[in-house]
Protein backbone atom coordinates (compact mmCIF):
# COMPACT_ATOMS: atom_id res chain seq x y z
CA UNK A 1 0.00 0.00 0.00
CA UNK A 2 1.55 3.47 -1.37
CA UNK A 3 1.49 5.82 2.13
CA UNK A 4 1.29 8.75 0.17
CA UNK A 5 -1.72 8.19 -1.89
CA UNK A 6 -3.51 6.63 1.78
CA UNK A 7 -2.27 10.02 2.83
CA UNK A 8 -3.73 12.19 0.34
CA UNK A 9 -6.82 10.56 0.07
CA UNK A 10 -7.19 10.87 3.74
CA UNK A 11 -6.10 14.50 4.74
CA UNK A 12 -6.02 16.44 1.23
CA UNK A 13 -9.32 18.66 1.48
CA UNK A 14 -11.61 17.96 -1.88
CA UNK A 15 -11.82 21.59 -2.36
CA UNK A 16 -7.82 21.05 -3.20
CA UNK A 17 -8.89 18.90 -6.00
CA UNK A 18 -11.78 20.20 -7.23
CA UNK A 19 -10.53 23.49 -7.73
CA UNK A 20 -9.74 21.93 -11.32
CA UNK A 21 -14.17 21.88 -12.04
CA UNK A 22 -15.20 25.20 -10.88
CA UNK A 23 -18.95 25.70 -10.91
CA UNK A 24 -18.94 27.55 -14.23
CA UNK A 25 -17.14 24.35 -15.37
CA UNK A 26 -19.79 22.20 -13.82
CA UNK A 27 -22.50 24.12 -15.71
CA UNK A 28 -20.96 24.01 -18.75
CA UNK A 29 -20.34 20.12 -18.31
CA UNK A 30 -23.88 19.77 -17.50
CA UNK A 31 -25.72 21.66 -20.47
CA UNK A 32 -23.30 19.91 -22.97
CA UNK A 33 -24.73 16.63 -21.26
CA UNK A 34 -28.04 18.01 -22.01
CA UNK A 35 -28.05 18.89 -25.41
CA UNK A 36 -25.58 15.99 -26.39
CA UNK A 37 -28.67 13.34 -24.96
CA UNK A 38 -31.21 15.84 -27.13
CA UNK A 39 -29.01 14.22 -30.47
CA UNK A 40 -29.16 10.50 -29.71
CA UNK A 41 -30.84 7.56 -27.56
CA UNK A 42 -27.93 7.00 -24.74
CA UNK A 43 -27.42 8.50 -21.49
CA UNK A 44 -24.07 9.99 -19.95
CA UNK A 45 -23.53 10.61 -16.14
CA UNK A 46 -20.51 12.31 -15.14
CA UNK A 47 -19.11 12.20 -11.67
CA UNK A 48 -16.00 14.04 -10.67
CA UNK A 49 -14.74 12.89 -6.89
CA UNK A 50 -11.34 14.05 -5.47
CA UNK A 51 -10.77 11.44 -3.16
CA UNK A 52 -12.18 7.49 -2.97
CA UNK A 53 -13.49 6.03 0.18
CA UNK A 54 -11.19 4.40 2.96
CA UNK A 55 -12.52 1.20 1.96
CA UNK A 56 -10.93 1.06 -1.41
CA UNK A 57 -7.49 2.90 -0.63
CA UNK A 58 -5.77 -0.79 -0.39
CA UNK A 59 -6.60 -1.85 -4.04
CA UNK A 60 -4.27 -0.59 -6.83
CA UNK A 61 -7.91 -1.01 -9.36
CA UNK A 62 -9.96 0.89 -6.96
CA UNK A 63 -11.02 3.61 -9.64
CA UNK A 64 -11.98 1.30 -11.90
CA UNK A 65 -14.19 -0.68 -8.81
CA UNK A 66 -15.94 2.54 -7.92
CA UNK A 67 -16.94 3.43 -10.97
CA UNK A 68 -18.28 0.28 -11.45
CA UNK A 69 -20.03 0.88 -8.37
CA UNK A 70 -21.42 4.15 -9.31
CA UNK A 71 -22.06 2.72 -12.54
CA UNK A 72 -24.87 0.47 -10.53
CA UNK A 73 -26.15 2.48 -7.58
CA UNK A 74 -26.98 5.56 -9.82
CA UNK A 75 -28.97 3.11 -12.43
CA UNK A 76 -26.92 3.58 -15.73
CA UNK A 77 -26.95 0.57 -16.50
CA UNK A 78 -30.77 0.62 -16.36
CA UNK A 79 -31.54 2.84 -19.59
CA UNK A 80 -34.25 1.47 -22.00
CA UNK A 81 -31.95 0.98 -24.70
CA UNK A 82 -29.23 0.27 -22.60
CA UNK A 83 -27.36 2.83 -23.64
CA UNK A 84 -25.56 4.64 -20.33
CA UNK A 85 -22.05 5.89 -20.17
CA UNK A 86 -20.32 6.93 -16.83
CA UNK A 87 -17.45 8.94 -17.38
CA UNK A 88 -15.48 8.64 -13.60
CA UNK A 89 -12.95 11.51 -12.82
CA UNK A 90 -11.20 10.33 -9.51
CA UNK A 91 -8.92 13.28 -8.97
CA UNK A 92 -6.32 12.53 -6.19
CA UNK A 93 -5.05 9.40 -7.93
CA UNK A 94 -5.90 11.43 -11.71
CA UNK A 95 -7.75 8.85 -12.85
CA UNK A 96 -10.26 8.20 -15.60
CA UNK A 97 -12.68 5.81 -15.99
CA UNK A 98 -15.22 5.13 -18.90
CA UNK A 99 -18.68 1.96 -18.21
CA UNK A 100 -20.86 1.84 -20.85
CA UNK A 101 -24.13 -0.32 -20.78
CA UNK A 102 -23.57 -3.37 -22.75
CA UNK A 103 -26.17 -1.66 -25.51
CA UNK A 104 -23.24 0.83 -26.16
CA UNK A 105 -20.60 -1.55 -25.55
CA UNK A 106 -21.43 -4.10 -27.88
CA UNK A 107 -21.39 -1.28 -30.47
CA UNK A 108 -17.87 0.08 -29.85
CA UNK A 109 -14.93 -1.30 -29.60
CA UNK A 110 -12.66 -0.87 -26.97
CA UNK A 111 -10.32 0.75 -28.14
CA UNK A 112 -12.22 3.53 -28.55
CA UNK A 113 -12.89 4.27 -24.66
CA UNK A 114 -9.38 3.61 -23.66
CA UNK A 115 -8.34 6.51 -25.84
CA UNK A 116 -11.38 8.67 -24.58
CA UNK A 117 -9.44 8.08 -21.13
CA UNK A 118 -5.98 8.93 -22.61
CA UNK A 119 -7.23 12.39 -24.42
CA UNK A 120 -8.87 13.24 -21.18
CA UNK A 121 -5.79 12.28 -19.01
CA UNK A 122 -3.71 14.35 -21.47
CA UNK A 123 -6.01 17.01 -21.55
CA UNK A 124 -6.21 17.59 -17.35
CA UNK A 125 -2.11 17.26 -17.65
CA UNK A 126 -2.01 20.18 -19.12
CA UNK A 127 -4.52 21.71 -17.15
CA UNK A 128 -7.44 21.90 -19.56
CA UNK A 129 -10.08 20.01 -17.54
CA UNK A 130 -12.97 21.46 -18.29
CA UNK A 131 -12.07 21.10 -22.32
CA UNK A 132 -10.87 17.51 -22.07
CA UNK A 133 -14.33 16.96 -20.83
CA UNK A 134 -16.24 18.23 -23.06
CA UNK A 135 -14.14 17.14 -25.80
CA UNK A 136 -14.85 13.25 -24.40
CA UNK A 137 -18.55 14.00 -24.11
CA UNK A 138 -18.66 15.34 -28.19
CA UNK A 139 -17.04 12.08 -29.27
CA UNK A 140 -19.43 9.65 -27.06
CA UNK A 141 -22.15 11.47 -28.37
CA UNK A 142 -20.92 10.77 -31.70
CA UNK A 143 -21.17 7.12 -31.14
CA UNK A 144 -24.60 7.17 -29.22
CA UNK A 145 -25.94 9.40 -32.01
CA UNK A 146 -24.26 7.02 -34.63
CA UNK A 147 -25.62 4.06 -32.75
CA UNK A 148 -28.81 4.90 -31.07
CA UNK A 149 -30.34 8.17 -33.40
CA UNK A 150 -33.02 9.51 -31.41
CA UNK A 151 -36.85 7.97 -32.24
CA UNK A 152 -39.53 9.34 -30.76
CA UNK A 153 -40.14 10.53 -27.47
CA UNK A 154 -36.49 10.90 -26.51
CA UNK A 155 -37.04 11.11 -22.28
CA UNK A 156 -34.35 12.31 -20.11
CA UNK A 157 -33.63 9.00 -17.76
CA UNK A 158 -30.36 10.30 -15.93
CA UNK A 159 -29.77 13.58 -14.34
CA UNK A 160 -27.49 15.70 -16.52
CA UNK A 161 -25.76 17.64 -13.90
CA UNK A 162 -22.38 16.33 -13.43
CA UNK A 163 -22.19 14.65 -9.59
CA UNK A 164 -19.86 16.04 -7.58
CA UNK A 165 -19.64 14.63 -3.76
Amino acid sequence: MDLKRVLRHLFLPDWWSLRAFPDSAVRAIGETVACSERQHGGELRIVIESSLPVSLLRDRDASHRRALELFSRLGVWDTAQNSGVLIYLQLNDRCVEIVADRGINACVEADFWSGVCRRMEEAFREGRHEQGVLCALHEISSQLAFHFPPQGENPNELPDAPLVP
